[in-house]
């Protein structure tokens, strides 16, 4: 049935490309409130639920309690209802300023079927949720993502999410700016609260943002907030940090690198990207994605040379490695480049993807460097969400889905052939390859 569907989207995109329509932009929206179960120490319901992967089929439940005596623990089973099975994790708070966090659980269950719907309950009471399991490993197993960045919680935010759970997506990829709580951590409560609908339902993948960091030298340490509320598969992938680690799923190997911690070549990240990317097999997982924060590629000019350190370092690592797409946040627009390597088309370079448009307070970055870059191939200031769709080992979809007023509209859309499957000599030197390139790069290609 998923390659039917993916086989369906396909014919539709091809319609949709070919719409000219002028687009209008609507008008900025405000803030969202959110409503909460208050803080009473009392209340044992469990608030704030998502789902993370947690290693082979495993899934990480997590949730907060006000009350500091409700049991890290998970019920579950494959009917409402009906709970065989029982798992039981950890429990942590923090505390900034005056604020003092309810207790936050985390809890690992496992090992689960593929591709299957499980209903749980946390904490042995309160209201049943559920969440379904993504699709076997496998090279040629057809996968969907949602991917989205620098979400917020402002109307924007609601409209992308309201489309993304209309979308039959697998796993959702968050490039960071999570809740632009920015010091004033109530409105990490908030936010826990606004994306528990669609985020107790299909596994969140996250990296960090500038926006998480929430810093104050010598009083305060970074990402505490973040760290405690979104606790990643680090350790499943020998990192020593929640800032950067990496997952499989399907036949996809996804990186999640983090921006605002250590990245030179004499970095814990930096050696454990190169030791994560040794162990890549593109017979296993022929796609190889990588997620972040501040972009290498951005004609828009806002932030601009934001990630020029981070991209000098690392860039070549993932070249080397043949790392098909980089998406990324940060700038409040959408960007989508053709194949690039050392600021040059490159066929067997990487695709570059700007969505960091998920919604956030601050509003779209509007201006644009103008001539166009023969690099940039599509970009658009307006908020959005992303879609990418692996129909096998060899080819996928993306698709950037533009909310226009309450509906979602396909707006950009192109078939990516992984590079673990292309008959181009990618060992060929990067020089003889950007020349050839930048000779016939004047037009934009269908295929990437």
């Amino acid at each position: 049935m998923k390659v039917v569907s993916l086989i369906s989207t396909y014919i539709l995109l091809s319609l949709v490309a070919l719409s000219t329509a002028q687009y209008i932009r609507p008008p900025k929206r405000g803030r969202i409130s959110i409503p909460s179960f208050g803080r009473d120490s009392s209340t044992p319901a469990a608030q704030q639920v998502h789902v993370t992967l947690a290693g082979p089929n495993r899934m990480k439940v997590s949730w907060m309690t006000m009350s500091f005596n409700s049991p890290s623990t998970v019920e579950y089973g494959v009917a409402s209802g009906v709970y065989d099975s029982a798992a039981t994790g950890v429990a942590t708070s923090y505390t900034y300023f005056l604020y003092k966090s309810g207790e936050f659980h985390h809890v690992i269950l496992g090992p689960l079927n593929d591709n299957t719907t499980y209903y749980y309950r946390c904490g042995g009471i309160g209201p049943e949720f559920s969440f379904k399991t993504p699709p076997p490993a496998g090279p040629h197993v057809p996968i969907t993502f949602a991917v989205v960045g620098d979400l917020g919680q402002t109307e924007w935010t609601q409209s992308t999410i309201d489309h993304i759970q209309k979308m039959d997506h697998d796993v959702l990829l968050n490039a960071g700016d999570l809740s632009y709580a920015d010091f004033y951590e109530p409105l990490w409560d908030s936010f826990g609260q606004l994306v528990q609908p669609i985020a107790s339902k299909r596994p969140w993948m996250v990296t960090q943002g500038n926006h998480d960091v929430e810093e104050i030298t010598f009083i305060i340490g970074p990402f505490i907030s973040y760290n405690t509320r979104w606790p990643m598969p680090y350790n499943e992938s020998s990192s020593t940090s929640n800032l950067y680690y990496s997952f499989e799923v399907a036949g996809v190997h996804v990186l999640m690198l983090g921006s605002y911690t250590g990245y030179s070549q004499s970095s814990p990240q930096y050696s454990w990207l190169q030791a994560d990317l040794a162990k890549v097999n593109r017979t296993l997982t022929p796609w190889l994605v990588a997620v972040l924060h501040a972009p290498w590629y951005n004609s828009n000019t806002a932030h601009q040379g934001e990630g020029d350190a981070m991209m000098a370092a690392m860039e070549p690592l993932l070249r080397q490695a043949q790392v098909d797409i980089v998406f990324a946040g940060h700038i409040h627009a959408y960007e989508r480049t053709t194949r690039l390597y050392l600021k040059n088309p490159d066929p067997c370079g990487i695709v570059y993807i700007n969505i960091g448009d998920g919604g956030n307070r601050e509003g779209l970055a509007t201006e644009y460097i103008n001539p166009q870059p023969v690099w940039s191939l599509f970009r658009e200031a307006s908020f959005g969400h992303g879609e990418f769709g692996v129909l096998n080992g060899t080819h996928a979809y993306w698709t950037w889905h533009r909310n226009e007023d309450t509906e979602s509209v396909s707006s950009d859309t192109v078939w990516i052939t992984s590079l673990s499957s292309s008959t181009l000599n990618c060992s060929v030197s990067s020089s003889s390859r950007i020349a050839a390139a930048a000779a016939a790069s004047s037009k934009e290609p269908r295929d990437l």
